[in-house]
C-alpha cells in the first residue's frame, strides 16, 4: 500500500525505545527489524532515527543496523549524512537558572546533553531514576556528570515527581521555556519551545528536497505524537494502545515483527 510519491524515496522515521528495541532490560532488536531496514535501504529508501534519546546515548547496536541520519533529544540535534547539521545550543546561565528551579521544585532530574547525563545529588534518587539508569543506560557511559560541574550543559531533560514536589511550580516555571511531554507515572519529558520531533522531520524533509508525502513515522508512545502529527502515514507499534486514535496504521507488536509487517504494509519492503 504506497502511498507517497513514487519518483522519489520514502523516509522513514523510527523512534527507538519500544519501536526497535524491546523496552526491558534485555534491549533486543528482533532479527525480523535488522532484516526489514536493511531491505528498504537496498530499495533506495532512507531510514532515520528519531529519538528523545541525545545522541550519544543511541547505542551501537542501534547504529549498526544503518541509518541515513539522527534526529536526537526531540529535534535539538541532527546528524545526516556522517555530519552534524543541526544543534540547538542552550546558554549554560540559562541551564543553571533551570537546574535552581528543579531544586526549588523538588523534581528529580537526568540532564541530557549530546555528549552526556548530568545529575543532581540534591535532588532524591527514587526508584524510578535507579530503573532508568539500568534500562536506558549502557554501563560503558559515564554517568559522573553534575550540576555543579563547569562544563554542565544540557539540550533538554527528563524528571521525576512525587509526593514532596510542588507541581505548580514546576509547570508554571519550566513551562514558560520547555514543553513538558506527560509519559506517565509522574514522568516527565521537558523539550526547549519550538523543538520536537516534527521539527526534525520537517527539517531533514527540507533538506532533502523530499515531498512529506513520502515521509513514514514509527513509533509506540506519546512523545512520538508530533511525529505522527508531521506525517501522512503515521504507524503504532502493537500493544501502544494509547497511541491508537493518532495512527493510520497499527501493526503488530515489536516482537511479533512489528517493523518488518509495517514496511511490508506500506509497500517499502
Amino acid at each position: 500500500m504506497s502511498l507517497g510519491n513514487n519518483d522519489m524515496p520514502s523516509v522513514i522515521f523510527f523512534d527507538i525505545d519500544g519501536t526497535l528495541v524491546t523496552e526491558d532490560q534485555w534491549g533486543i532488536i528482533p532479527e525480523s527489524t535488522a532484516k526489514a531496514i536493511a531491505e528498504t535501504r537496498i530499495r533506495g529508501n532512507l531510514t532515520f532515527i528519531n529519538t528523545g534519546r541525545t545522541a550519544f546515548n543511541v547505542s551501537s547496536m542501534v547504529r549498526d543496523l544503518g541509518f541515513d541520519g539522527y534526529i536526537c533529544g526531540c529535534g535539538t540535534y541532527i546528524e545526516y549524512g556522517g555530519q552534524t547539521v543541526f544543534h540547538n545550543r542552550l546558554d549554560r546561565d540559562f541551564c543553571r537558572k533551570i537546574s535552581e528551579i528543579m531544586r526549588e521544585c523538588r523534581v528529580t532530574p537526568v540532564y541530557e546533553y549530546r555528549d552526556g547525563y548530568f545529575f543532581d545529588d540534591e535532588l532524591p534518587m527514587n526508584k524510578s531514576l535507579k530503573n532508568f539508569l539500568d534500562i536506558f543506560v549502557d554501563p560503558s557511559i559515564d554517568i559522573t556528570g553534575r550540576v555543579e560541574d563547569k562544563n554542565f550543559i544540557f539540550d533538554k531533560f527528563v524528571a521525576w515527581i512525587d509526593e514532596n514536589t510542588d507541581e505548580q511550580l514546576f509547570h508554571r516555571e519550566v513551562g514558560r521555556y520547555f514543553e513538558i511531554i506527560d509519559r506517565g507515572g509522574g514522568f516527565f519529558e521537558n523539550v526547549p519551545i519550538g523543538y520536537s520531533k516534527a521539527s526534525g522531520i520537517r527539517y531533514i524533509m527540507d533538506k532533502l528536497g523530499i515531498p512529506i508525502e513520502n515521509a513514514y513515522a514509527i513509533g509506540d508512545s506519546m512523545n512520538d505524537l508530533s511525529m505522527f502529527q508531521a506525517v501522512p502515514n503515521s504507524i503504532a507499534m502493537g500493544g501502544a494502545f494509547q497511541i491508537y486514535p493518532y495512527v493510520s496504521y497499527i501493526t503488530t507488536s515489536i516482537e511479533n515483527d512489528g517493523i518488518a509487517n509495517a514496511l511490508r504494509y506500506f509497500e517499502l519492503i
